[in-house]
């Protein structure tokens, strides 16, 4: 959430902010109006208000000099008390629904691109920040992942559509083992990088999707339980940042730094008839998250690290991959500044999506209400958090399985993964 009294204050700038993401999409008027109202009315009720309590101690004092408790002057003050409150009670749902509309106005805008955020219009004009691991591309013509997944046995769609429904898939012997083989590596280099692991619940209520910007705009994206407040995780920056909602942690505490596996579940809306193969785009599919709270001071810095830290699982597993920054036109919702790392795929002859860095500087803390203090100063500040995935399980098995294909069919396992699999190849086996 945007800061209401920088958009008082500041409306000019943060409007053409918000113009670099969408010119016109987003007007701040309704929002300036419906502000000006409710400090209005907070005016007049807090003037109402120190009325009725002149009054209220003023009758006792005057009873108390001497006036009579029944004569017209007690009376008459008596009669202006009942009116003020009469009238603070009008007041205040008018105050109230004034300020949920303004909250929800609030809510639906996006975050401010940071000033060194790219400018542009669309992908088309993110810029590309580096690549690594070309020596690694194969040099030959490869499967598609789904493919070659279904000629060894590892990987079935055809059951998963009969279990669940389309953009549902299964993982067999093992395609099953080497998920999971992947899923503790990117843990145990995460954890030796410094993060925390945790395992939060897969499911999260309205206020914690609130929070971290998939509600109320992305709504549609997320599965909802039938008869409780309850969403299944879009992903685990959901609840692992919802932790520390509506708290005031200690400087001293920062930066804290967490890592979680959890499985995903999304929707996608608005995503027919892409990716309709293969492990790119399910319905639900396995990652490794990192997330920080982290010092305002030292957000940039802590947003590098976490790109070299998600790098790091890439160029562990000798994946071929290039890094590109997103220009504000394509930047998520509640992101400043955000990197995209992106994976060759041999088959399709590009580079996919398999992490995306963000830094939402303090638009999730402040939605979320989680703080820090300094010892020593007055007040306390928001954390910034950051998040990104390291990596996405399943396109990284994609990546793996087109990447070290060779050509006599066969897949070659990484060799930091051939520790957890007690293996080096993966062969055809009967489905």
């Amino acid at each position: 959430m945007l800061d209401l009294k920088q958009i008082r204050e500041n409306s000019q700038y943060v409007q053409e902010r918000l113009n670099l993401r969408s010119a016109g999409q987003y007007d701040l008027q309704p929002i300036l109006e419906l502000d000006q109202q409710q400090r209005q009315l907070e005016q007049e009720r807090s003037q109402l208000q120190a009325r009725s309590n002149e009054i209220a101690k003023l009758i006792p004092a005057k009873i108390k000099q001497g006036s009579d408790p029944k004569g017209a002057e007690i009376l008459e003050l008596r009669e202006e008390g009942n009116k003020v409150k009469t009238e603070i009670g009008e007041l205040e749902p008018r105050e109230k629904e004034l300020k949920s509309q303004l909250e929800t106005l609030l809510l639906a805008l996006p975050n401010l691109p940071s000033e060194t955020t790219p400018i542009g219009k669309s992908e088309e004009d993110n810029p590309e920040v580096r690549r690594w691991g070309e020596e690694y591309k194969p040099q030959h013509s490869v499967l598609p992942h789904w493919e070659i997944g279904e000629k060894l046995g590892i990987l079935n769609s055809d059951r998963a559509v009969k279990v669940a429904q389309s953009r549902f898939i299964m993982l067999k012997g093992a395609g099953a083992a080497l998920e999971r083989a992947l899923i503790n590596f990117m843990l145990d280099k995460q954890t030796a990088a410094g993060y925390i692991e945790v395992l939060p619940p897969l499911l999260v209520n309205s206020q914690s999707l609130t929070a971290t910007g998939q509600l109320p705009k992305f709504s549609e994206e997320s599965f909802k339980c039938q008869d409780d407040d309850l969403w299944l995780i879009p992903t685990a920056e959901v609840p692992v940042t919802n932790l520390y909602r509506e708290e005031i942690l200690e400087a001293s505490q920062l930066p804290i730094r967490h890592c979680a596996y959890t499985p995903c579940f999304r929707r996608e809306a608005g995503a027919y008839g892409r990716d309709t193969k293969g492990l790119i785009r399910l319905h639900q599919f396995n990652k490794v998250e990192l997330v920080k709270f982290v010092h305002p001071d030292n957000s940039e810095a802590e947003h590098q690290a976490l790109v070299r830290d998600a790098e790091a699982i890439l160029q562990a597993l000798k994946l071929p991959y290039r890094v590109i920054e997103l220009c504000t036109g394509d930047l998520g919702f509640g992101a400043a500044r955000c990197y995209d790392l992106e994976v060759w795929l041999p088959s399709a002859d590009k580079y996919r999506e398999i992490s995306s860095c963000s830094n939402f500087r303090d638009f999730q803390a402040r939605r979320g209400g989680i703080r820090f203090k300094e010892t020593g100063k007055k007040g306390t500040q928001f954390v910034h958090t950051l998040n990104g995935s390291g990596l996405a399980v399943g396109r990284t098995m994609a990546a793996v399985l087109e990447n070290y294909q060779q050509s006599d069919g066969t897949v070659k396992i990484p060799e930091v993964l051939q520790p957890y699999l007690g293996r080096d190849v993966l062969y055809e086996t009967a489905t």
